[in-house]
């Protein structure tokens, strides 16, 4: 076997899944040239929940991130998370904005593209796939791991054959959960690679305090890449120890090469940041610490934190076990969904409501009717029809690719944008997020000095 090669996710998932993605681009940016001097992979930067945090709460271009974060890593393969048809948001695009974004998220410095479903349908990473290979991008087909009466390994090495045939260039074992266990991480490489000729990459979590074992277990069993985060935020619903996993490895037929003194000194910035986040209230304790309990729950890291907060706005904190025990009941009810974005939120939202309403389903957000009704693509199991007549009534059912059913619409977003835009990124942005972009994009496009005309110096925008 060959040298294990790393992913490192501190510029993304390491601080969505702890801070709910609230790293600002200037506490990333001290650090960029030594993080292209590791020798990574590659270095997973943006997609998942960024682009909308990055308008939402910190007041920050999206694509302007990554224009940066190119700039100071030339030499690094960049990576994003692209959620399939949903690309970041949380419903279902036309293929002409799925084609749109992979052209620019590419032209912008993106060199991978980790795209997923949620569901696990092949039909809604048709697009993606596509138009990644087309725009000359690195397609990283993922299939997300859960465990449920009709996930089991025999289902997972046929999607990954399935999703190698439609054009992937890696396949990704997505452990949003950390519910894949050591010995089953061994079993599931080990068949994937007698079966599929492409690289395969772990992404794991620690929130059930495996994701050590597990990484290392599958560069056993042979993996390619594996999914880790610098120290500072690593572990509990981050992913393993970057340098943990680093110097394990040392001098071993899959030692990775990289130099952990490096390590260590990107490593020290990258304390003080999370030092910052906890002082901000942006990193709450609760998800650094191990809960087991997660192999029950099946709950993301990102969708912990997200829990957390709607329980803070709603001051019920003290619901938070309740919530946990009633978020596989409502996937149990809506078919056995993987829990990942935007699954993950229809089904913690719903857990929530269930929760605080004091009564199930008495309350159902138009997200939870939306993927009942298939407009998400098809569930993997059967699901409750008690739950869903209540939910869609005598709605039909959809059962095409939902796709199909979607008119062009890439023009209609650029019309109702109006003066708001000014690039084609712009229009994206509006897309996927007319509320937040619009608010944005507004306040961007009013100065708040005199513009100065010089190249070198960039009109000062007003702060939200």
């Amino acid at each position: 076997m060959s040298k294990l090669f790393i992913t490192d996710t501190i510029l993304r998932d390491a601080h969505q899944s702890q801070a709910a993605t609230r790293m600002k681009i200037e506490d990333m940016i001290p650090a960029l040239e030594l993080l292209d001097k590791v020798g990574y992979w590659s270095v997973e930067c943006w997609g998942g929940a960024t682009f909308d945090s990055c308008m939402r709460f910190l007041n920050e271009d999206p694509w302007e991130r990554l224009r940066t974060i190119k700039k100071h890593m030339p030499n690094t393969k960049l990576q994003m998370l692209f959620r399939g048809q949903n690309i970041l948001g949380y419903k279902h695009y036309a293929d002409d904005v799925v084609e749109a974004f992979c052209k620019k998220s590419i032209e912008n410095g993106i060199d991978v593209v980790r795209v997923f479903d949620a569901l696990n349908d092949p039909r809604n990473l048709e697009a993606a796939i596509k138009f990644v290979k087309q725009y000359g991008g690195m397609c990283e087909a993922a299939i997300s791991y859960t465990t449920s009466p009709v996930h089991n390994e025999d289902y997972f090495v046929r999607l990954a054959c399935d999703l190698e045939k439609m054009g992937a260039d890696t396949i990704c074992i997505k452990d949003m959960a950390n519910l894949l266990l050591p010995y089953d991480a061994y079993s599931l490489v080990k068949k994937l690679k007698e079966n599929v000729g492409v690289p395969i990459h772990l992404h794991t979590h620690n929130t059930a305090g495996t994701g050590d074992m597990t990484n290392l277990m599958a560069a056993q069993a042979g993996v390619d890449i594996v999914d880790c985060a610098l120290s500072p935020m690593a572990n509990g619903t981050s992913n393993p120890s970057t340098e943990s996993l680093v110097a394990t490895l040392k001098g071993t037929e899959r030692d990775t090469g990289l130099d952990l003194e490096v390590l260590s000194q990107a490593a020290k910035h990258f304390r003080n940041v999370a030092t910052e986040l906890k002082e901000r209230g942006d990193l709450d304790p609760k998800v650094l610490n191990v809960d087991a309990n997660t192999l029950l729950y099946q709950v993301p890291g990102g969708m912990l934190s997200n829990l957390i907060s709607q329980l803070k706005q709603n001051n019920a904190e003290d619901k938070y076990y309740d919530v946990l025990a009633e978020v596989p009941r409502v996937r149990e009810d809506f078919g056995y969904p993987p829990l990942v974005t935007p699954t993950s939120q229809i089904v913690g939202t719903q857990a929530v409501l269930n929760v605080l309403a004091g009564e199930r389903y008495k309350m159902i957000t138009k997200e939870s009717k939306a993927l009942l009704r298939g407009e998400y693509g098809q569930l993997p199991a059967p699901v409750n029809e008690e739950v869903r007549k209540k939910a869609i009534g005598d709605d039909e059912v959809i059962t095409v690719r939902p796709a199909d059913l979607l008119e062009p619409e890439l023009e209609k977003y650029k019309k109702e944008a109006g003066d708001l835009i000014k690039c084609e990124e712009d229009v994206l942005s509006y897309a996927l997020f007319p509320q937040v972009a619009s608010g944005f994009l507004a306040n961007r496009n009013k100065p708040s000095v005199k513009e100065e005309s010089s190249d070198e110096v960039r009109t000062l925008y007003v702060q939200f």
